[in-house]
């Protein structure tokens, strides 16, 4: 029992820390490429089929 003195607030520090790090990015816009999606459906490289 007396472990859980310390993970509970080691998790709780690490869970604060990922949640942290996703504001961050969503903050910074890392995850936005609007121009990049609209041109990625017109090219040919992207193709389901394996080149010959």
């Amino acid at each position: 029992m007396n472990v859980l003195v310390y993970l509970i607030p080691v998790s709780i520090f690490l869970g604060g820390l990922g949640l942290a790090a996703f504001f961050w990015s969503i903050r910074t816009r890392q995850f936005d490429d609007p121009q990049g999606d609209a041109e990625r459906i017109l090219t040919d490289d992207y193709d389901d089929h394996p080149k010959e």
